[in-house]
């Protein structure tokens, strides 16, 4: 743990300011609440307890940024948003991650002093997307990620852009954004020339304000630009522009700074100016890229293009005017707006001559946030040139880059020019465009494995045509100048939303991911290139877009409901391809449904016919998603002025004790509970923290009364974990969140087998309780503090199946947890391990003098309340000794690992006892344990357990 002590001894640089009055999460609480979490994993008694992690890895998650050796590109350093640190040597055959002993995995920017080794990596991500983490300032290795120093800036939450000084190290500039959804101080322009001992802010334009890029002329580290953001991110909307984003310049390294897009310099001003990335060639000539929120114009071309009916022609239409249009036009207008099939040009309009709904509510109805997000007509990203240092800005190109940006320009915002060609540019969105001609024309060099989002572009300066790509798909690499692509996905660091399991014998994991779908693969997964070869990859893909939440019918795994961003869910039966589409309608003359980005649904625990989806009412279908009906009224705040869909329903959860006894959880902080099936509702979150978004509600499987609460503030800057407990149906509810460190609170889950332990994932690790939340355990082995998004138990079997947004799933054996009793912890000593393992012949042996012998490994887990030595002894069931094997107990849950070999003495007992065993050795001159029923009896401190299993 000596990279903890070090992170610590450090004398944190903190703003003096302090944060809003939305109760963001200072810089300064944000460490205690570090410092916080690793004196619980000191203490953790699941510290040992191991965690496995199976994947998937082959569709990545978002890479934000790339280090690349300049001597030797085969090695380079590989940022993930929130999946953490890796290095390859073998230019990305394999990766190790370098980050896991820190105290965050969510990155912003990397740099390396490649003369030293030396590795600065700025924390939190900069895309200021829906899932773009906060980091904790600036961290530090100086021997390749064995040990991290924090060095400042604990404030800054996003940190954009890291450069060194290539002739003095000690010499480092940083950009910072700043929170994402609280305004604060500690944002702009760093710099130090100590190494980081201490920092001094350069630039400050305002609190809304922060650096996205900067970039640095190639032949002089003294000449830099740099890009400020005005923005403001709200969970209702996203104010992606402002009048103080503009392009700076520096002629001394930073330490002034002078602004050049002016009104006079030719680059656009105002406030549709929104991110900005930067590219300098030489000293005259430097590009930019602009997503521009100005809106566009459509001239008359483009309306008599468009043809036909649309939206807008229905707002302000008269009666009279809508009655005398012709049906068949009106027809194509419905059929093309995805009208309800019930709604015909024919009975629309004898609505209308009825008064039933007006001419505007065709309008009306068709308000979708799918639609939103995409059909906006900004004119979007826009690329620019200067030849004269910046003082002049020319628009390369004559038409809008359309299809680039789309309306989430805030999510991309890079621009690269070619270190040997002055008109070889890229940029990137959705796709990736090159450029031969200084941005006048351009080329897409996406391709059918590439994933379409991309972040982060290194281009080789000795060898034209060898680019890497990181994209929301992991990493690409090219040599031909994008015509051709290599994949390097090894690392599991898929970003989950969503997990869940079904009971399948060899049970499966489900599960969905940002921007990479939704995906189903068995829990005994283990990741290893032989599908390579044999085209079979454990996990498939049953559903694009963002993944969403999964349910799966108990009586027929086949049949599954999932899908993509806001409630566009389907059935789809796996066995047979068919899917339909099940996402419900309104009602002509109703405003839509509010639905969000990830849309609740759940398969009642009563009836797998019976499905329910949250929008901004609890919608509820009796016949698999065919027909719907709202059971209630809008169960939220209502809107809200904005363009994120907002006032929607986040978390539902049943009583599995009675049917109809429904809890809903909103983002804007209501929680309802209705006792009669939606017949009434009654709030119970009046004595709750307002405004914060409920991520779960979750009715309890043992008492009828009890239900838990979660509500998580990453969306105001408020890392408080918030948890509770009702044991009245939520009249009063209890905080339950006692000595959880400062991470909003994703997730929590109750043991099937045994109701005082529960289960939490935070947006930084993953805890468990053993006594309903008077205290919190933190797991440490095997995983690093990496957000936990979902927990689902497959009760069979006793695992914790843990989705995490960064690394991928885990799985944890939690049998030794769960059939422990809670009033025994002081004095108990316990000892488990699988029921059941499989003989093989193949112990011990090797097919080929190439290969080792197959080793096997059985995983006991044992409890001790107090540290000390112990033993294991493996008896017969006739009470023969086949093994012993000597252990240190920590206090907690332990774990060692059993070969399966016995003693020579046990082998010749065994056979002796039973006619039908010859047990012979193997060919690593081992014996193993034969079929049959086992004793194991862990001794410890004068106590013994006693377990058993058996060999098949």
């Amino acid at each position: 743990m000596k990279h903890i002590y070090t992170f610590f001894s450090l004398i944190f640089f903190i703003s003096s300011a302090q944060l809003s009055a939305q109760n963001s999460t200072t810089g300064e609480n944000l460490n205690k609440g570090l410092k916080q979490l690793e004196h619980l994993k000191d203490n953790s008694i699941v510290k040992n307890l191991p965690l496995k992690n199976i994947g998937p890895s082959v569709m990545s998650g978002r890479v934000t940024d790339f280090a690349v050796n300049p001597d030797d590109p085969t090695e380079f350093y590989v940022g993930y948003a929130t999946g953490g640190l890796w290095h390859t040597i073998n230019n990305g055959i394999s990766f190790t991650p370098v980050m896991d002993n820190s105290p965050t995995q969510k990155i912003g920017d990397v740099a390396v002093d490649w003369k030293t080794g030396t590795i600065w990596v700025g924390t939190g991500e900069v895309n200021a997307s829906r899932s773009s983490y906060a980091g904790i300032g600036l961290l530090k290795s100086e021997d390749k990620g064995k040990s991290w120093n924090f060095m400042g800036l604990p404030d800054s939450h996003h940190i954009s852009r890291i450069l060194i000084n290539p002739d003095n190290p000690d010499e480092v500039i940083v950009g910072v954004t700043g929170h994402l959804y609280s305004p604060n101080p500690e944002r702009g322009i760093f710099k130090t020339t100590n190494g980081g001992k201490t920092w001094d802010k350069k630039l400050f334009i305002g609190e809304y304000t922060g650096i996205i890029d900067i970039a640095v002329n190639p032949s002089n580290f003294s000449e830099m630009y740099a890009a400020s953001w005005d923005k403001h991110r709200e969970a209702w909307n996203f104010r992606e522009s402002g009048k103080n984003s503009g392009i700076y310049k520096t002629t001394d390294a930073g330490d002034t700074w002078t602004l050049l897009s002016t009104k006079e310099s030719g680059f656009p001003t105002g406030d549709g100016v929104g991110r900005i990335g930067l590219s300098v060639y030489d000293d005259n000539t430097i590009y930019a890229i602009l997503d521009n929120q100005n809106h566009r114009e459509k001239d008359e071309t483009e309306k008599q293009a468009m043809g036909g009916l649309q939206k807008e022609n229905f707002e302000n239409m008269s009666t009279s005017k809508f009655l005398k249009l012709e049906n068949e036009k009106l027809e194509t207008f419905l059929r093309s707006n995805n009208f309800q099939k019930k709604y015909t040009a024919e009975n629309v309009k004898e609505m209308v001559r009825s008064n039933k709904v007006k001419p505007s509510d065709l309008s009306l109805y068709l308000g979708s946030a799918n639609s939103d997000l995409f059909d906006t007509p900004v004119i979007g990203a826009q690329v620019y040139r200067s030849d004269d240092g910046g003082k002049t800005w020319d628009l390369t190109h004559d038409d809008y880059l359309d299809d680039l940006y789309y309306s989430y320009g805030y999510y991309f915002g890079m621009i690269h020019v070619d270190p040997g060609n002055k008109d070889g540019i890229y940029i990137y969105g959705v796709p990736i465009l090159k450029s031969k001609d200084a941005g006048k024309t351009f080329t897409s060099i996406d391709a059918e494995n590439v994933h379409a989002d991309h972040h982060a572009l290194w281009i080789n300066p000795k060898k034209p045509g060898h680019l890497i790509d990181g994209n929301d798909g992991g990493i690409n690499i090219s040599y031909d100048d994008g015509e051709h692509w290599s994949k390097n996905n090894s690392p599991s660091v898929g970003q989950f939303y969503t997990v869940n399991v079904d009971n399948e014998n060899t049970y499966n994991i489900y599960g969905g991911l940002q921007d990479n779908g939704v995906w189903v693969g068995p829990h005994t997964n283990k990741e290893s290139r032989r599908w390579n070869s044999s085209g079979d990859y454990n996990f498939e893909s049953i559903m694009g877009g963002d993944g969403m939440q999964v349910e799966i019918d108990d009586r027929n795994s086949d049949i599954v409901y999932t899908g993509y961003q806001f409630g566009t869910y389907f059935r789809i039966n796996r066995k047979s391809g068919e899917r339909e589409y099940i996402q419900p309608r309104h009602e002509l003359g109703e405003r839509p449904y509010r639905f969000n980005w990830q849309t609740p649904i759940l398969l009642s625990p009563h009836n797998q016919d019976i499905l329910y989806m949250g929008a901004n009412k609890l919608m509820r279908s009796m016949d698999q998603g065919n027909s719907w009906t709202p059971i209630s009224e809008d169960l939220t705040k209502g809107a809200k002025e904005g363009d994120v869909p907002f006032g929607t329903l986040a978390t539902i959860s049943e009583s599995p004790f009675q049917f109809g006894l429904i809890y809903t959880g909103s983002d804007d902080g209501l929680i309802y509970v209705s006792k009669n099936s939606g017949g009434s509702w009654t709030n119970i979150s009046g004595n709750l923290p307002k405004d914060r978004w409920v991520s779960r509600i979750i009715a309890s499987e043992f008492k009828k009364e009890r239900v838990y609460a979660t509500l998580n503030g990453y969306r105001n800057d408020d890392f408080k974990p918030y948890v509770y407990v009702s044991e009245n149906y939520g009249e009063t509810w209890q905080d339950i969140s006692s000595n959880l460190p400062l991470s909003p609170v994703n997730v929590i889950r109750e043991d099937p087998n045994n109701g005082n332990v529960l289960y939490l994932g935070t947006d930084d690790g993953l805890y468990v309780s053993l006594n309903r939340g008077q205290n919190w355990e933190v797991f440490s082995t095997g995983i690093p503090n990496v957000p936990v998004h979902d927990l689902r138990i497959q009760k069979r079997e006793k695992d914790l199946v843990v989705g995490t947004h960064g690394r991928s799933i885990y799985i944890a054996d939690i049998a030794a947890v769960s059939n422990l009793n809670n009033n025994e912890l002081g004095e108990a000593i316990s000892i488990s391990s699988p029921e059941k393992v499989r003989f093989s012949s193949g112990w011990g042996n090797s097919y080929s003098k190439w290969m080792d012998p197959y080793v096997p490994e059985f995983t006991l887990t044992y409890y001790s309340a107090k540290k000390g030595k112990g033993m294991i002894t493996i008896k017969s069931e006739s009470g023969i000794e086949v093994q012993q094997i000597e252990v240190e107990a920590d206090k907690g849950f332990n774990t060692a690992k059993y070969d399966l070999t016995i003693i020579e003495a046990a082998a010749e007992k065994l056979s002796k006892e039973s006619k039908q065993l010859d047990i012979q050795q193997a060919s690593n001159q081992k014996y193993y344990i034969p079929k049959g029923k086992y004793v194991m009896e862990f001794s410890i401190n004068d106590k013994t357990a006693k377990s058993g299993f058996e060999v098949e």
